[in-house]
């Protein structure tokens, strides 16, 4: 852990160290069993209602993609394969049927592997078939590749398949040790996917980083960070291996990993933040990074950047569909997630019913916290009495026991603080994460 360092009588913050973990951005913590199939049924229909834009996104487990073993085990995975992709779409056929034509598919997001070319045709068809998507580079389609199972001719074929957005994960977390370490320190195989990127046309190239495995070192991140930069992706993600992004977890995914020393993972995680903005990155928050021209930037400097069980986004205003084993939907107040279970997953679409098999609804109190986290991470300010006004409160008494840790981070310079107005200060913009979550705390406490 690092500290703001203060006298003892003083209030200490402290850093945590996973403020770089884009686990999944909704509050599954308070995801409960009580949220089921049909209150996604009924969130469906009132978004055909409303006809509000879509945000789609498909979850593909890890442990299905393609390997490099025997005739014999390939035959075994491609039957998963086809298993899981039946599955998928009747999960597709069920959402579609209580969603409207005219919604249209205005982002678009798959992850958690490359897919064989066949597989990627019939479920971009699959897809398409059922929803509305946009006219080629009218939206924002983005895929996740990895550098075992990705090359050009495939860079290519998904770019035909209308993705215009790409991220890149180095090295695969679910490879073996000795693979991830040699592609860790080969910049040759990320250098071709970015090559290709460009080359075919892509509109952003993101590239995900993981820092604080026991086989790396200070050394060894910051140079493999630096190669990473002298490439020019136009985003930057690095997160704590300790807890790495939903889309890299396979489905049995196991906590205990081996990671390396405190002092080094601090070290590191200071690594992440210097070298990027040195380069002249921005840093967004939950680990990340981006050019100035990037769309992020872009839509953080206009004040339309918004943050969803995805992520930061610019179409915060879509309602998000989820598809897959664990995947999240989030349409207005309600959050609904599902099953990680594979086999529960088969058999609930067997019966003809979505394998949701838990979620969340946000309550008014849980709403007005989610509104000053997401504004103060997205516009690096809030405007304090325009909260007071929206939601009949007086902010200083609503979030008592954050108030006496903000006046202490607008002592230190991270922030400037008002009356009106919270402001994050250069100085301040690395914690971000870690400013917004102070808000956390008075989740508990006497409201107005």
């Amino acid at each position: 852990m690092l500290d703001f360092f203060h006298n003892p009588s003083e209030l200490i913050i402290r850093r945590d160290q996973g403020v770089l973990d884009p686990n999944c951005h909704a509050d599954t913590q308070k995801f409960h069993g009580g949220i089921g199939s049909l209150d996604l049924f009924r969130a469906l229909r009132g978004s055909r209602q409303k006809q509000r834009p879509l945000s789609l996104n498909v979850q593909l487990p890890s442990n299905l993609k393609p390997s490099l073993c025997s005739p014999r085990n390939i035959a075994c995975e491609r039957s998963g394969i086809e298993q899981y992709l039946q599955r998928l779409e009747r999960e597709i056929d069920l959402v579609g049927c209580h969603l409207g034509a005219e919604q249209r598919v205005e982002q678009f997001h798959m992850c958690g592997g490359t897919p064989a070319i066949a597989h990627l045709q019939r479920l971009m068809s699959h897809l398409r078939s059922r929803f509305n998507f946009l006219d080629y580079e009218c939206g924002d389609y983005s895929v996740e590749v990895d550098l075992h199972h990705t090359d050009w001719s495939t860079m290519g074929l998904l770019r035909d398949q209308g993705f215009n957005h790409v991220s890149i994960g180095v090295p695969d977390i679910g490879a073996d040790s000795e693979m991830s370490v040699a592609c860790y320190q080969n910049p040759a195989p990320i250098h071709s996917l970015i090559d290709a990127a460009r080359t075919f046309g892509y509109r952003s190239i993101n590239v995900d980083l993981g820092y604080g495995h026991a086989w790396q070192t200070p050394e060894s991140f910051a140079l493999k960070l630096a190669t990473i930069i002298e490439l020019e992706p136009d985003r930057l993600l690095v997160f704590d291996y300790a807890r790495p992004p939903q889309r890299y977890r396979p489905v049995s995914w196991d906590s205990a990993r081996e990671l390396c020393s405190q002092d080094d993972k601090g070290a590191m995680r200071q690594i992440c933040f210097e070298q990027p903005i040195a380069a002249g990155y921005h840093y967004i928050g939950l680990g990340q990074f981006v050019r100035p021209d990037d769309d992020l930037a872009i839509a953080q400097e206009r004040g339309r950047l918004r943050r969803n069980c995805q992520g930061f986004t610019s179409h915060g205003y879509c309602d998000h569909v989820g598809f897959g084993i664990g995947a999240i939907s989030q349409i207005d107040d309600l959050y609904a997630q599902n099953t990680d279970d594979f086999e529960r997953y088969q058999q609930q679409l067997d019966m003809g019913q979505l394998p949701t098999c838990r979620g969340w609804r946000c309550e008014a109190g849980d709403q007005v916290r989610h509104m000053v986290m997401e504004r103060l991470a997205c516009d690096l300010e809030l405007d304090i009495q325009a909260i007071e006004t929206r939601y009949g409160l007086i902010f200083r008494k609503y979030f008592s026991s954050a108030w006496p840790l903000l006046e202490q981070l607008s002592r230190d310079g991270l922030i400037e603080l008002s009356e009106r107005f919270i402001s994050i200060l250069p100085a301040g913009r690395p914690e971000v994460d870690a400013i917004c979550n102070l808000f956390e705390r008075d989740l508990g406490s006497a409201r107005h």
